[in-house]
C-alpha cells in the first residue's frame, strides 16, 4: 500500500541531526571565546596604556616647572648684595624673614641629594620675597614666587613644593591617605638614586658629603625622577615605571654676588 503523499513528503524532508547541532554549538562557543579573550585583550591593553598616560600628563610638566624654577636660581640683575634669606630652617618664624648667614650660597640656599631651595629676584626689586628696597618704581609688587623648595618624600614616594617659605603642598604624586587621586609614585628610593646631583663647571658631580660647603661651586643640576603607576597593569601583574632626567644650568649662580 502505498504511504499518503504527506506522510511520504516528512519523510524525505532534511533537518540537522543532534551531532550536527553539537558541533556547531561547540563552534559557535570557540568563537564567541575567542572574541571574548580579544576584547578583554584589548580592555586590558587600553587600561595599561591609559595609566601609562596619566603618569606622563603630572611627569612632564612638573619636571619643566622644576628646571625653570632651578635654572633661575640667584638670579639677581641689581647685583644687590646681602639680599639672601633662611629658607629652610626648622624655625618657620626667620624662614623668608631673616638674611642667611651664608650668603655666599646665593641663591641655592640648600642643596641636597633629595631637597633643594632656590632664591631668585624675580620682580628685580633688589630683594627675594618681594620686600622693596631699593627701587620705588618696583614697590607693591608682592605676588612672585621668588623662593622654591623642593622636598622628595621617600617614605610616602612623592615630591613636595612650598612658595615663599608657605607649606609643603604635593607637587609629583600624593600621599595614599590624602584623598586625593593618585596616579603615579616617585620610586628613586627603592633604587637608592638621588633626585637632585650637582655638578661643578667642569661636569664632575659634588659629592653629597660636600654639600653645602660646595654650593658655590655648582653649575648644573640634574633631576632624576623614576616613577610608577600608582594602579597594577593587567597585562604584566606589575606597575608600570616610567624614566625621566633633565640637567639645569644655574647660569645666574656663577656670577650672581
Amino acid at each position: 500500500m502505498n504511504s499518503p503523499k504527506g506522510v511520504k513528503s516528512m519523510r524525505n524532508a532534511k533537518g540537522f541531526t543532534l551531532v550536527e547541532l553539537m558541533v556547531a554549538v561547540g563552534v559557535t562557543i570557540v568563537l564567541l571565546g575567542a572574541v571574548y579573550t580579544a576584547i578583554n585583550a584589548t580592555q586590558r591593553h587600553s587600561s595599561g596604556i591609559e595609566r601609562k598616560v596619566l603618569v606622563m600628563q603630572d611627569a612632564k610638566p612638573a619636571l619643566d616647572l622644576m628646571s625653570i624654577e632651578l635654572s633661575m636660581a640667584s638670579f639677581n640683575p641689581n647685583m644687590k648684595t646681602g639680599n639672601w634669606l633662611v629658607a629652610n630652617s626648622a624655625n618657620p618664624a626667620v624662614n623668608c624673614v631673616n638674611v642667611s648667614p651664608n650668603q655666599e650660597y646665593r641663591g641655592i640656599q640648600e642643596a641636597a641629594p633629595n631637597a633643594i631651595t632656590v632664591e631668585m629676584d624675580v620682580n628685580e626689586n633688589c630683594t627675594v620675597n618681594d620686600n622693596p628696597t631699593c627701587m620705588q618704581h618696583f614697590a607693591g609688587n608682592s605676588n612672585e614666587n621668588e623662593v622654591i623648595r623642593y622636598i622628595y618624600d621617600p617614605a610616602n614616594e612623592y615630591i613636595t613644593r612650598s612658595v615663599n617659605c608657605g607649606g609643603n603642598m604635593p607637587f609629583l604624586g600624593d600621599t595614599a591617605a590624602s584623598g586625593r587621586p593618585r596616579n603615579l609614585r616617585v620610586i628613586n628610593n627603592a633604587l637608592a638614586l638621588p633626585v637632585f646631583r650637582y655638578l661643578d663647571g667642569t661636569g664632575a658631580e659634588i659629592p653629597a658629603v660636600n654639600l653645602p660647603a660646595s654650593i658655590p661651586d655648582i653649575r648644573r643640576i640634574q633631576i632624576i625622577l623614576v616613577m610608577e603607576t600608582e594602579n597594577i597593569d593587567p597585562n604584566t601583574g606589575q606597575r608600570r615605571r616610567l624614566n625621566y632626567s633633565t640637567s639645569v644650568f644655574v647660569r645666574n649662580h656663577a656670577y650672581s654676588d
